[in-house]
């Protein structure tokens, strides 16, 4: 009979855990992003020079315009006409417009080193921050919600600065010139009228894209969900099956996605009203201006160049201002998913090495202790009650007792992966505090109850346990665990590909699979959680033979269920509600009477384990 598995950590349980850095406003999140731009300073100012450029470029287009059609003037036949007008500023016209473009192009080609290398930056240091933080995090995280907060993100950097650099900036750029010209050149209602329009567009905008963010927001978070739900509902699909709940799966992903249609809905007939108000902004202003101008022609203040200009001018500002509402609504929703993945970036590490800690120094031997150790995964729900024990360098130490009694729990804090709140434990007479996690886990092997495989090949999940092996080596490791003449019969071999988590494995092939890459790791220091517990009784015999081999000269600790498994260990513990309430050797243990020979004599009773269904399974599309 194989027991459950230890009571995980509640998805609830904060008790330990750091909060989540809270929000920071738009200001902040451009500050945290501006020193990952600055390491690329100098592309940054050869950006802005280009795109200044390019907007003094497009600037002196309709001016030049202005002068052709006032150079249009010249009497019918003059020599003049053939040679200042196609020759002079037909020339200088193409010039001015193939500059707009040129200069556009270099700042493209300037900048995208910058932004690709910040994106790439960041993501990384995302990844590696994610791999970094407690066991905790990633027992409550939803798997489908935070790879879409960082695929948003890192989409968002590029999209921020594009549009920052690409648009906000220079239209900016593009209107002071606007006004410059036309309040020198024209007379001051020019310059009026056009800046009272920009100041009305921009803050009807603005009022109207941040009343819009919130369906934005409502957007996103059902978009994160529905896509969270479908995430789970793949990992789990065995589960699935097993209840046939095709149609309820089916049915939960449909409600999140009616609610992401009705959200996205609203969304667009909220933008559809932004719009048309932009829209009568601009042509009420564009109607001022041109009137006036006409207006001056017709009083011969202007010429007809000066009209074509005002109107040139008029239309080039109002084109990238048509988009500034999605500009600006974009520029929004990227910083708040910037913002989202700076949080995931500064999410307090609730296990971290200590100042100055060095690594675990193996000249001191693998000697492990815990001493007077307490630990609870939540404060109301206390775990381990002052455990305290040795295992000597090179001897094996087993754990046994009931499911929930705290035998796994050991492993996870000599890992590290939750810190205890009272007590000590020691490895070669460093505390594992004192030292970095990284050396802590390159010393300890484990053969996990349950096994998680990437999906990859065979091979590649075995050489993980040593990356950089041979392929001899990896062999070498999947002949000891008893699991190699299996592997080689199958048409591809090493490279046989497991399937999601390992799906295509049965549980003793993945567990034995388990066990070749920790042999592959070679580490001073071996745990075996329940490491035959998927194993029929005959490769049980076999594998567990090896593995006592394998442990012969290593500290090892030994989590069992079934007594059968330690009887050869040079001390067994027995646990129960979080305490060790016996110890001793296995006829010590029996001869006492106590609770290991009531357990004993119960699974003596027990009829003899029959290989389970997984034993037989094979690798699907295998011609075993």
């Amino acid at each position: 009979m194989r027991p459950a598995a230890e009571p995980a950590p509640s998805p609830h349980a904060t008790a330990n855990a750091p909060p989540a850095p809270a929000g920071r406003s738009d200001l902040g999140t451009l500050k945290r992003l501006l020193p990952y731009l600055w390491q690329y300073k100098w592309r940054v100012a050869f950006a802005l020079t280009f795109m200044v450029g390019a907007k003094v470029a497009n600037v002196g287009v309709p001016v030049l315009l202005k002068n052709l059609i006032d150079a249009m003037t010249i009497k019918p036949g003059d020599p003049a006409a053939v040679l200042v007008v196609p020759a002079g500023l037909l020339l200088a016209y193409a010039l001015l417009r193939l500059s707009t473009s040129l200069f556009a192009e270099l700042r493209d080609l300037v900048f995208a080193k910058a932004t690709q290398g910040t994106a790439r930056t960041i993501a990384l240091q995302t990844f590696e921050h994610l791999h970094a933080l407690s066991l905790r995090f990633h027992l409550e995280r939803q798997t489908g919600g935070m790879t879409r907060d960082i695929e948003r993100g890192v989409r968002g950097i590029e999209s921020l600065i594009s549009y920052s650099l690409y648009s906000i900036v220079p239209t900016l750029v593009e209107v002071t010139l606007v006004l410059s010209i036309l309040a020198v050149k024209f007379d001051i209602w020019f310059a009026w009228i056009t800046l009272a329009a920009l100041a009305l567009y921009i803050t009807f905008t603005v009022v109207v894209t941040e009343w819009r963010t919130k369906f934005r927001k409502q957007v996103n978070e059902l978009d994160s969900t529905a896509h969270t739900r479908a995430i789970d509902s793949l990992l789990n699909y065995e589960t699935v099956k097993y209840f046939n709940n095709e149609r309820y799966e089916a049915g939960r992903y449909d409600e999140s996605l009616d609610r992401l249609r009705r959200a996205r809905l609203k969304s667009q007939t909220t933008l559809s009203m932004l719009n048309t108000g932009q829209q009568l902004i601009i042509a009420v202003a564009l109607v001022a201006m041109l009137w006036r101008a006409t207006q001056g022609v017709v009083d011969g203040r202007m010429t007809l160049g000066d009209l074509v200009m005002v109107n040139a001018f008029m239309i080039q500002l109002y084109i990238p201002l048509n988009f500034l509402g999605v500009i600006y609504r974009e520029i929004k929703q990227n910083l708040t998913d910037l913002d989202k993945m700076f949080t995931l970036m500064e999410r307090e590490r609730e296990i971290a090495d200590a100042p100055g800690a060095r690594a675990l120094d193996p000249a001191r031997g693998s000697a492990i202790r815990f001493d007077n150790v307490d630990f609870s995964y939540e404060r109301a729900r206390p775990i381990l009650h002052g455990v305290s024990f040795d295992i000597p360098e090179g001897r094996t130490v087993a754990v046994v007792g009931p499911s929930g009694s705290g035998k796994s729990t050991l492993a996870r804090l000599l890992f590290r992966f939750y810190d205890v709140q009272a007590g000590t434990i020691a490895i070669g007479g460093q505390e594992i505090r004192a030292v970095t996690q990284a050396s802590v886990r390159q010393a300890i092997g484990i053969v996990p109850q349950d096994t998680v495989l990437f999906n990859d090949t065979i091979a590649y999940n075995i050489g993980y346990g040593h990356p950089g092996a041979t392929q001899a080596e990896i062999e070498a490791a999947a002949r000891s665990a008893h699991i190699h003449g299996f592997i080689a019969a199958m048409p591809l071999g090493y490279q046989t590909m497991v399937g999601e988590r390992g799906l295509k494995l049965s549980g003793g092939e993945k567990q034995r699979v388990a066990i070749a890459r920790t042999l592959l790791k070679n580490p001073p220091i071996l745990i075996f959680d329940e490491a035959t517990s998927a194993l029929d009784s005959a490769n049980e015999r076999a594998i567990q033979a090896e593995l006592q081999s394998v442990a012969r000269g290593r500290t090892t600790l030994v989590i069992a269920h079934r007594l059968s498994t330690v009887v050869d260990a040079h001390e067994i513990l027995v646990m129960d509600a979080g305490r060790i309430v016996e110890r001793g050797t296995h006829g010590q243990l029996l001869a006492r009477s106590g609770r290991y020979a009531q357990m004993w004599a119960l699974q003596q009773s027990e009829p003899a384990a029959e290989p389970t269904a997984g034993d037989d399974h094979q690798l699907v599309g295998s011609t075993l």
